[in-house]
């Protein structure tokens, strides 16, 4: 359904389709109607149709494994009590969570936890390999008395995997994946004078646990700021087994054209603003042929020859020390522009310089928005 671009709304929107169209609007006064039609970290052949990828009969061999409704039911439903079973036993032995004074409780006694760097990787490991399962952080900061009731905001960057905080023994927040920023409310009455407790409890899911490096950690009220960064208690929680693997048939071959592109073919476009790439990286030697099937499916479903398309450069990724991955998003970066080459009515928009090495999500998507658009406009005239 269409919906009015309003606060109630666009958080749940694009961001970059938003400071697109935004940018469009300012430019002609011309209402713009965006689609927006997304999937997370998706590889490009889900948005293709089956017709147009059957020179590459292995994902069209992938899709068939998977056509059966029945057998895919049964997957989910297994996947289900895995993680069910998983959750239930991670509660159940984590002693920060069963012990009659919780973990995140102020009044813990903390004093025989390990002291450690956040950043470190003293701590989420059995020192050879990392641990699965519940990891919990302490940290007593003393904030300015001024503070005491008062609400505040604190930042905890980015964490691998899930977190849930805790202030002064205050549930404040979660976040149950590693991508989004944690920026969790205090709420007023919370904040005391003096000495004030933070606690985390970190899940991993096998990977190693950590706190991502150059992201803000602190606690912002009134205009200033504290910062967390620095040594804080550590205390393992519950080990675990690795969490129980997903299937994600969004990720397959067809999918998302068949649920999501198709739909829409009675309706008019003007273009299309195309941000993928991430998941293709492994597989970049293929992109620039399977963009160039799914760019003339696409032409082909909404009737338009020359439907023109926005590609939107990967931006920069990993830090500076991985050389081999630097050089494998270097190289996908040339795919797009190949595809750009190989197709008439395409753009590529540079993104590249807006990138963070720390985020695959980087933040600044306005000046992303404004280039897209300023290209658009470029070719109305």
């Amino acid at each position: 359904s269409w919906t009015p671009c309003t606060s109630e709304h666009v958080m749940e929107f694009s961001a970059l389709a938003y400071f697109y169209a935004k940018e469009i609007y300012s430019s002609t006064g011309v209402p713009v109607g965006i689609v927006n039609c997304c999937w997370g970290g998706t590889p490009v052949e889900a948005w293709t149709s089956e017709e147009s990828l059957k020179d590459f009969p292995k994902h069209i061999n992938e899709k068939r494994l998977y056509e059966d409704p029945g057998y895919c039911q049964r997957i989910k439903k297994l996947e289900g009590e895995n993680f069910h079973r998983w959750n239930t036993a991670l509660y159940a032995g984590d002693p920060g969570m069963q012990e009659e004074m919780k973990w995140y409780s102020p009044e813990y006694d903390d004093s025989g936890w390990k002291e450690v760097d956040m950043f470190s990787k003293d701590w989420g490991n059995d020192g050879r390999r990392p641990l699965a399962g519940s990891h919990w952080l302490r940290k007593d900061v003393k904030l300015p008395s001024e503070w005491a009731g008062k609400e505040a905001v604190i930042r905890l960057g980015c964490i691998v995997d899930a977190d849930s905080v805790y202030v002064n023994g205050h549930f404040v927040g979660t976040t149950g994946y590693q991508y989004p920023p944690r920026i969790y409310r205090i709420p007023a009455g919370v904040l005391k004078k003096g000495c004030n407790n933070i606690t985390v409890r970190i899940i991993s899911n096998g990977g190693q646990p950590h706190f991502v490096r150059e992201k803000p950690y602190k606690i912002i009220c009134q205009g200033e700021e504290v910062s967390l960064e620095g040594q804080w208690k550590y205390r393992l929680g519950a080990p675990m087994p690795s969490a129980p693997s997903m299937m994600f048939f969004c990720y397959k071959p067809v999918c998302l054209y068949n649920a999501m592109i198709h739909p829409l073919k009675n309706l008019g476009f003007r273009g299309v603003l195309w941000y993928q790439g991430e998941s293709n990286v492994d597989r970049r030697h293929e992109y620039a042929e399977l963009l160039t099937r799914m760019i003339g499916c696409w032409r082909e479903t909404f009737d338009d020859s020359s439907l023109p398309f926005y590609i939107v450069e990967l931006a920069d990724f990993l830090h500076k020390d991985d050389v081999r991955g630097r050089q494998s998003w270097a190289e996908m970066r040339l795919q797009q522009a190949k595809a750009v080459e190989m197709n008439a009515n395409t753009r590529l928009i540079p993104n590249s310089d807006l990138g963070e090495w720390n985020d695959i999500h980087p933040l600044d998507k306005k000046t992303l928005g404004k280039r897209a658009a300023e290209a658009t406009l470029k070719d109305m005239k």
